[in-house]
C-alpha cells in the first residue's frame, strides 16, 4: 500500500495578491518535483471533496464559520488582517483544503493506504476556534484529527507540527482534549509570539532560538519520541511546514532536506509500531519556491520508508 496524495485544483485558485509568500506557485513547485522525481507515478492522486459544515463545527465556532461564508466576496477583496485576505476563490479553496484531510483519514481508516500527503492551500494551523490569521482560514489538521475521533472513535490521536511558526490555532482547538497529543516545534520569539506560556498537559511545545540548525533541531525534538512511544497513537497527523529550511527567507532557522526526512522517518517508525503505519501529513508553510518541491520530495520519501538519495 503506497502513499497517496490528496488535494484539489481549486487550491491553486486562491491568491492573496502579487508578492504574497503564500502563493499558488508553491503547489506548482511541488507538482513539478513530484513529476521530476518519479513520485508522481508512485503515489496515487485523489481529488478531495469540500469539507462539510458539520466537520467544520467540530473545530470552529459556528458564528465564525458563518461569518467566513457571509463575507466571502464575489468580487474584490475581504481583508481579515494584513497577511490574510479572502478573494472570490478563497472560500472554495479553503473548503477543499480542509476536505483533503478528511478524505485522507477516510482512506487510511478504510485500509486503502498507509500514509497520505495533502499538498493544499490555504494552510490552516494559525486558524483558531474563532479567528482567521496568518494566511489560514480553516484549521485543516485539527478538523482532520477531530474527524478521526468523531467518525472512527479513535482514543489516542497525535499531531506533530514542525512548521517554524507556532501553530497557535491548532493549540487553541485541541488543548485540554484528552484524546489528542500535540507536539510542536517553532522559532521563538517569532510570529505569532505564542507557545512558550503555560500549556495544557496534552501540549508539548519546543520553542527554539533563531539560527537553530539541523543538529540542534534533532537534539531538541528527540525528546518527543519517548513521549509518543508511551502514548501509542492510533494515527499520526503532521502539520508539515517547511519554512524552517535554510533557503527560506521567512525564518532564521537553518534546516535541510535531510532533517525533514529524518524526522519524518522517526514518526513513520512510531506509526508502524503503534498505528499500522497511519500518517496524515498536510502542507502548512514553506515559501522558498526554488527548494520547496525538493523538500517535499524528501518528506514523501520518509513517508514511503525510503532513504534519501
Amino acid at each position: 500500500m503506497s502513499v497517496a496524495i490528496v488535494s484539489h485544483p481549486q487550491c491553486m485558485e486562491h491568491s492573496m495578491g502579487a508578492g504574497h509568500p503564500e502563493c499558488p506557485a508553491r503547489l506548482n513547485a511541488i507538482s513539478e518535483q513530484l513529476i521530476d522525481s518519479g513520485l508522481g507515478h508512485v503515489c496515487p492522486l485523489y481529488q478531495s471533496k469540500k469539507v462539510t459544515k458539520e466537520q467544520l463545527v467540530a473545530a470552529h465556532q459556528p458564528h465564525y464559520i458563518e461569518s467566513l461564508y457571509a463575507n466571502a466576496p464575489s468580487q474584490g477583496v475581504f481583508v481579515i488582517d494584513a497577511d490574510t485576505q479572502m478573494m472570490p476563490q478563497t472560500l472554495a479553496a479553503a473548503q477543499y483544503a480542509a476536505g483533503s484531510g478528511v478524505m485522507a483519514v477516510d482512506l487510511l481508516m478504510q485500509g486503502a493506504h498507509r500514509s497520505v500527503f495533502c499538498p493544499v492551500r490555504p494552510p490552516g494551523h494559525h486558524a483558531s476556534k474563532g479567528q482567521a490569521m496568518g494566511f489560514c482560514f480553516f484549521n485543516n489538521i485539527a478538523i482532520s484529527a477531530l474527524h478521526a475521533i468523531n467518525h472512527y472513535d479513535l482514543k489516542r490521536v497525535l499531531i506533530v507540527d514542525f512548521d517554524v511558526h507556532h501553530g497557535n490555532g491548532t493549540q487553541d482547538i485541541v488543548q485540554g482534549n484528552d484524546k489528542i497529543m500535540l507536539c510542536s516545534s517553532f522559532q521563538h520569539p517569532f510570529y505569532p509570539y505564542s507557545g512558550d506560556e503555560n500549556n495544557a498537559d496534552n501540549i508539548h511545545n519546543i520553542a527554539l532560538p533563531s539560527a537553530t540548525d539541523g543538529q540542534a533541531y534533532r537534539l531538541a525534538v528527540a525528546q518527543w519520541f519517548q513521549l509518543i512511544d508511551a502514548y501509542a497513537p492510533q494515527i499520526i497527523f503532521i502539520s508539515a511546514g517547511f519554512d524552517g529550511h535554510i533557503s527560506d527567507s521567512i525564518s532564521s532557522h537553518a534546516l535541510h532536506d535531510a532533517d525533514y526526512h529524518w524526522l519524518t522517518r522517526k514518526l513513520v517508525q512510531l506509526a508502524d509500531k503503534h498505528a499500522q503505519g497511519k500518517v496524515v501529513s498536510m502542507l502548512e508553510g514553506g515559501y522558498a519556491i526554488s527548494t520547496l518541491g525538493g523538500t517535499v520530495v524528501a518528506h514523501l520519501k520518509g513517508l514511503l520508508r525510503a532513504d534519501m538519495d
